[in-house]
């Protein structure tokens, strides 16, 4: 399937985490909505990113090695999805600026909530395309 996810992440506690080159950054404690996108196949992206070891490849690898992954939810669709979806977060969650989005222009693909309930709520609420839990 083609189209865009999103990874629900938990941390425990706040991290302070070496994200590739946008360098050292302060996670609170809480949960992480992350927007990406799979043109070759979600369930292969999923795949690599649900791996524990593994080479540092997106943004978002450095974040899952200190937090757990909840929830994946996926809606086909075309590339433009992931950032229409990005934007519409970012409108209504604080986000991790500069995160997850080095090929587009959006300002964030990482958002943030103290609950899960409240990002998932926010997701289905908002999401340009309808997306369903996976996992």
């Amino acid at each position: 399937m083609k189209g865009a996810y999103i990874l629900i992440i938990k941390l425990e506690k706040p991290e302070e985490i070496i994200v590739g080159r946008l360098g050292s950054l302060l996670f609170r404690r809480g949960f992480y909505a992350y927007v990406g996108s799979a043109m070759n196949g979600i369930e292969q992206r999923v795949s690599h990113h649900l791996k524990r070891e593994k080479n540092l490849h997106w943004h978002i690898d450095y974040l899952l090695k200190k937090g757990k992954m909840t929830d994946v939810l996926v809606a086909e669709g075309t590339k433009s999805l992931e950032c229409v979806t990005a934007q519409r977060l970012g409108a209504r969650l604080d986000s991790v600026k500069g995160f997850g989005c080095s090929d587009c222009r959006c300002k964030s693909h990482l958002f943030y909530s103290e609950s899960r309930e409240a990002l998932v709520t926010i997701i289905k609420k908002f999401s340009h395309a309808t997306f369903t839990v996976q996992r």
